[in-house]
């Protein structure tokens, strides 16, 4: 026992360096501990968010059938916009008007020609022709941009007119 308290005696200064390097190893070691704690934490909180919070296979779970439905909506959204696209182009989408004066000896371009046309090329052409007696209306139809009848100048520009629209 008088070795004991003569080695303590003779150790008591190293021992106590020892013993406080020590403490404050434990020390730092304990902080980092607490500060990977807070951010597990955090991280924790920010995913199970929104949620009823329980374990975190529950959170996942909710979580999967979460995007399962959005993917489902999405999936009904394009299918909804395709149906709309296919649908628009039977909608008149151009449109071509050229005024004119067919006969010199009247004043004016009281005359016109109309042409209405579907995203392929397929409506119908108008034409008034204007006289001071009346005025003559006709339709000639358009299929890609091709009618079965004779066209005349000015229905021809009009078409031009409506494609590049």
């Amino acid at each position: 026992m008088a070795n004991l308290n003569a080695w303590l005696t003779f150790y008591t200064g190293p021992a106590i360096i020892i013993l406080l390097v020590l403490v404050l190893v434990l020390t730092g070691m304990i902080i980092w501990t607490a500060i990977r704690m807070g951010r597990l934490e955090r991280h924790y909180n920010a995913m199970t968010a929104g949620t009823d919070g329980g374990n975190l296979v529950a959170v996942l779970e909710e979580h999967v059938g979460q995007v399962r439905l959005a993917s489902q909506r999405v999936q009904a959204l394009n299918e909804a916009v395709h149906a709309l696209e296919v649908d628009g182009c039977r909608h008149i989408q151009h449109l071509g008007i050229l005024r004119f004066n067919p006969f010199r000896e009247t004043g004016g371009d009281q005359s016109f020609t109309l042409a209405l046309a579907d995203g392929q090329g397929n409506g119908t052409v108008i034409s008034t022709l204007h006289s001071r007696d009346l005025t003559r209306v006709y339709a000639k139809p358009l299929k890609a941009w091709q009618s079965t009848y004779q066209l005349t100048e000015e229905e021809q520009a009009a078409i031009k007119k409506a494609r590049d629209t």
